[in-house]
């Protein structure tokens, strides 16, 4: 009996390691199952043209499907342009205008045209936008390249649509045998698709000893790095012009329309590498004609500035004429020819680029000048030109502030300027400082995260003037008062304090039955300022304006204080 109870513990142990390893057994095969799975996953595409964007395949992230007709032309949605290549797009259901922008193009199409306007010059199509079920196509194939600077390939066999940027880097290699095309870095990888001894295929990127390749076909995928040769690149990433070396340091040189523009010859600002003259201004109530500054002696100038290797950004002022700006912001024909002025006078006078100072606008024209905006900025960008727009601090009033879309101003711009002053202007009835230190940096993080701009887009705008202010019977005036004037207006007996808070030194005084306010701008609180804008890594800085300062070596320790 004891026997048989041993030899039966005996089998029963022997079933239990049999049942143990029979378990480990199965828990590997399900683990190689779940490791090894991916590779052998099959999209479905049924039905749909494969679409691949930059070697990404996008296919099933399409808003809709690509649309071929009998004659091979290609469409793509409107909402997938968007999404792909121009975010700003816009169709005006009234005329049936498309307006669409990219990187240095401008074009204008029409459902019911095949004519498109590519930066102000005019050809025709073989086929037109169109609308199907309430969706608009526009004939991608015909406007890939001429708009949005792109090559489309179309595979039949395949039913692929291979679009690449032509500004971005290509490189090609050769297959050295017959190999296959993996889904996934992996020799238990599902095959895709077989390629034959010297073909040729786009060369994506390395991963480890594979790399990633497209074939001709259209097939993402992966081969042997071994198995490659020949690597070489036939295309280059496109260098846009560079703007500025290291940090902005401009200075507005303003000047009135009436008078020539200023005479600088031989002179040098010490550390600045931007200068921008008031050359262009909108003229009151036109269809966007625009008055030019830089006929009175405007050659001259930009020949000083470029003997002493400034930039030259002419700065576009609406002149606070409201009522005219918003009647050519609304109008798409009328911005058309204020750009279109514009970028003449830019070519005609060689400038560097473009400052956009449009002020006292309306509110509910917000969009309309960011429409202005990013139709401009792909004109100048293809002849190589900077465009810098000017903005005040983010709240404030309707037509002081609340007219600009600092986002989408960031976006489209090469960079944004802050104007960081006027905190107490002309209008406050209460005295204060023009840029308090305080002040001044919190309205850099209302840009950097309620706007949410990129810190290396703005720059930070820093005034050479302050505000005395006279407060008598109740009643609160001011006046400006220049860096360079600023012992000729506080009486010599006054004694200024420095405020931590605000970073300037305050001074307060009676005279004559009246109480007299400053707050002090100098070379200490202007360092101040520079600080913040390195701090915060900013783009730069700017100063209004050029003349009020105190003398030649303000700019020599501007530079020193950049740089230190």
């Amino acid at each position: 009996m004891a026997k048989r109870m041993k030899k039966e513990n005996k089998g029963n142990k022997m079933n239990d390691i049999f049942k143990f390893f029979l378990v480990i057994i199965l828990l590997a095969i399900v683990g190689v199952v779940f490791y090894y799975a991916p590779n052998y996953i099959k999209e479905d595409y049924e039905g749909k043209t494969k679409v691949l964007i930059n070697n990404n395949n996008v296919t099933l992230k399409m808003k809709e499907d690509i649309y071929i007709d009998e004659n091979s032309n290609i469409f793509m949605s409107m909402e997938d342009i968007e999404n792909y290549f121009d975010k700003y797009i816009e169709y005006d259901k009234n005329s049936g205008d498309i307006i669409t922008t990219s990187e240095i193009n401008i074009a204008n199409l029409n459902l019911k045209s095949n004519k498109i306007t590519i930066n102000g010059e005019e050809e025709e199509l073989n086929s037109a936008p169109m609308e199907k079920e309430g969706i608009i196509y526009l004939p991608f194939s015909e406007i890939s390249e001429k708009v949005y600077d792109v090559d489309l390939t179309y595979v039949k066999d395949s039913n692929t649509v291979i679009i690449d940027s032509l500004d971005r880097k290509q490189e090609v290699a050769n297959v050295s045998e017959n190999v296959k095309i993996k889904y996934r870095p992996n020799i238990f990888s599902r095959t895709l698709e077989k390629l034959e001894e010297n073909e040729e295929v786009i060369y994506i990127e390395d991963e480890s000893e594979w790399a990633e390749v497209r074939s001709k076909e259209g097939t993402i995928g992966y081969v042997k790095k071994e198995e490659l040769n020949n690597i070489h690149a036939i295309r280059e990433d496109k260098e846009y012009i560079k703007k500025v070396e290291g940090k902005v340091n401009l200075v507005w040189d303003y000047y009135s329309e009436y008078v020539n523009a200023p005479d600088r010859d031989g002179e040098v600002i010490d550390g600045i590498n931007v200068v921008s003259p008031a050359f262009f201004s909108l003229m009151k109530g036109s269809g966007g004609d625009i008055t030019d500054n830089a006929k009175r002696g405007g050659e001259e100038y930009i020949n000083w500035a470029h003997s002493n290797n400034y930039q030259v950004w002419a700065m576009f002022s609406n002149n606070s004429l409201r009522d005219t700006t918003s009647q050519i912001l609304n109008d798409y024909e009328k911005r058309e020819i204020m750009i279109e002025n514009l970028i003449n006078l830019v070519e005609e006078y060689n400038v560097d680029g473009v400052n956009v100072d449009f002020e006292n606008m309306n509110g509910d024209d917000k969009d309309m000048y960011s429409r202005f905006l990013i139709e401009l900025a792909p004109r100048l960008k293809k002849i190589g030109k900077t465009l810098s727009v000017d903005v005040t601090a983010p709240d404030g009033s309707e037509n002081w502030s609340l007219c600009f879309d600092r986002n989408t101003i960031a976006n489209v711009a090469d960079y944004i300027v802050f104007m960081a002053y006027d905190q107490y202007g002309q209008s406050s009835n209460k005295a204060g400082t023009t840029a308090g230190y305080n002040w001044v940096e919190a309205n850099i993080n209302k840009f950097l995260e309620q706007e949410d701009v990129d810190p290396e887009k703005i720059i930070l705008g820093i005034p050479l003037y302050m505000r005395l202010w006279k407060e008598e019977d109740g009643e609160v005036t001011s006046k400006v008062v220049n860096i360079s004037n600023l012992s000729e207006n506080v009486p010599n007996n006054q004694v200024a304090n420095w405020d931590d808070e605000l970073k300037q030194y305050y001074v307060e005084y009676e005279e004559d039955g009246a109480t007299y306010k400053m707050w002090i701008e100098n070379t200490k609180s202007i360092e101040e300022k520079i600080n913040l804008a390195k701090q915060y890594n900013l783009a730069g800085i700017a100063f209004w304006e050029k003349d009020r300062e105190e003398n030649d070596e303000f700019w020599t320790q501007v530079k020193e204080a950049l740089n230190k």
